[in-house]
């Protein structure tokens, strides 16, 4: 299946809680099988739990599937200092959620973008594996991880790693704008969230009819810069050897103009329990990919729950 998106799946509304983190309150949203393994999808920028509408649909027959609004975006609490962005506190919110939602047995994960940047902070902490069964990873890497490959290249230049590095470097130039103060945020203050559907068929050649942004998109764009400068710059001129056990799936969109899948070829230093799975995908491919992201996760997690079976581990099954 490519390209494909399917509504036709009747689903109940979600069940709306909010979740305490230090002194952050996340609204949480759960669906779908009540009795199946827990899915939990974390969204990146500038997104909501919203982000997941179309993949949704795909999964709830199986999964008990929750969703949850970062700190700063849609109903969760805006944090105003650009230190309360670090991915410390973002992985500690991931935590508070799942503790939360599957306090006894771990859950799956699947995560897009700044989602996948937070969860990938989560999955590299001492004891992931008790919480995290799987994660597949989408269009967000490990800063830590990416930090370290672009180092490696400049350090021991060769004509082709170092065209591979200034390819990822160009299609992540925005970022540097993005971490400007008052530049940065200028274009969403302009208004940007108006025409936003109209920009992602530009930029990621989505229908814009399959995009329906928050109503809290304007302030979620401007909050969710702060992401960008309290991490990025710290952890790829320092990063950190971060390795986990936890299974990974990543899945690489071919078409993402802002991650470029060159940017994960050593990732298998850090990740020995590694699946790699392609799509024809923009960057928003749980829009415009939604029953391929799914059918990727249901086989990942099907794989892992039936090799920790046979281990006679406790995976979430």
């Amino acid at each position: 299946m490519t390209n494909s998106t399917n509504d036709s799946h009747s689903i109940r509304p979600a069940v709306a809680r909010s979740v305490r983190s230090g002194s952050v309150e996340l609204a949480v949203f759960e669906q779908g099988n009540p009795t199946g393994p827990t899915l939990v999808l974390v969204h990146g920028w500038p997104d909501t739990h919203q982000l997941w509408q179309h993949v949704v649909p795909h999964l709830t027959d199986r999964f008990r599937v929750v969703s949850y609004d970062t700190r700063g975006s849609g109903r969760s609490t805006v944090p105003t200092a650009v230190a309360d962005y670090r991915l410390e506190f973002l992985a500690q919110d991931l935590f508070a959620v799942l503790d939360a939602v599957s306090p006894d047995r771990p859950v799956h994960l699947l995560a897009h973008d700044w989602g996948s940047v937070e969860s990938w902070q989560a999955v590299c902490e001492p004891g992931a594996e008790r919480r995290i069964a799987s994660y597949t990873s989408v269009s967000g890497p490990n800063l830590d991880h990416l930090g370290t490959w672009l180092r490696a290249g400049f350090t021991n230049p060769t004509p082709r790693g170092v065209y591979k590095r200034l390819t990822q470097a160009v299609a992540s130039a925005y970022t540097v704008l993005f971490q400007t103060p008052g530049l940065g945020p200028l274009p969403f203050r302009l208004g940007i969230s108006r025409i936003w559907p109209t920009f992602l068929r530009f930029f990621d050649g989505l229908d814009p009819a399959l995009v329906h942004p928050a109503p809290t998109l304007r302030s979620d764009m401007i909050t969710g810069l702060k992401r960008y400068r309290a991490n990025i710059r710290p952890k790829l001129r320092h990063p950190a050897e971060r390795r986990t056990t936890v299974p990974v799936q990543l899945i690489l969109s071919t078409r993402d103009r802002a991650v470029r899948p060159v940017g994960y070829e050593d990732i298998d230093r850090w990740v020995p329990d590694l699946r790699r799975r392609e799509i024809p995908a923009g960057h928003w491919s749980p829009i415009s990919h939604a029953a391929d992201l799914a059918r990727l996760s249901v086989e990942f997690v099907d794989a892992v729950i039936a090799r920790d079976s046979e281990d006679g581990t406790a995976a979430n099954s």
